[in-house]
């Protein structure tokens, strides 16, 4: 899963590319997809109004849920070169959009190589993962002292950003540990 920008472009999953005839003179011609590619904005606003799912994809410490509108299509991301081989063609990737509640367009675009078939509320979640990878690094930087290694070799780099986080998967084990009821 990789968060890409509006402009990014692409073709429909359903277009192939053709191969244009041979004239005779020349190098053959090579591939191409009869459309332009469209960007990735394009696509999502012309998309369906029923393809756009309300989906939660967290939910806060108080158990309320964190919801958003998302799109999940299959495209084939534009490319300058067509693969050569027995397929010639761009590789089928999964489009997931948000469009949050007030906004006027999509915001936020992802392309992910997962199978076609995995459940649309998965794919939202972790589109929104960031947020804790986010959590995780700050907690490292500040929390676990990973930026404060100030040594010269590499060996001692390797040894400060082991420890750090070793520390930062036992503080995570312990906080999904349910807490042990205090003895009466």
């Amino acid at each position: 899963m990789v968060q890409v920008k509006s402009a990014t472009t692409a073709h429909g999953a359903d277009e192939l590319p053709q191969q244009p005839k041979y004239q005779g003179r020349g190098q053959p011609p090579k591939a191409q997809y009869p459309t332009c590619a469209r960007r990735l904005s394009q696509i999502a606003t012309c998309a369906p109004a029923d393809k756009w799912v309300q989906r939660v994809y967290r939910r806060r410490g108080d158990d309320t849920p964190l919801t958003s509108r998302f799109l999940v299509l299959a495209v084939r991301p534009a490319s300058r070169r067509i693969a050569k081989g027995p397929d010639r063609e761009l590789p089928e990737r999964l489009l997931i959009c948000e469009w949050p509640d007030g906004a006027q367009t999509p915001e936020r675009y992802w392309l992910s190589n997962l199978p076609a078939d995995t459940d649309p509320d998965h794919l939202a979640y972790l589109a929104k993962g960031r947020w804790r990878i986010e959590q995780d690094y700050r907690e490292l930087k500040h929390g676990l002292g990973l930026d404060h290694f100030e040594g010269r070799s590499w060996r001692g780099w390797h040894h400060h950003v082991t420890l750090a986080s070793i520390a930062h998967a036992f503080l995570t084990t312990e906080r999904q540990n349910p807490k042990v009821p205090a003895p009466a």
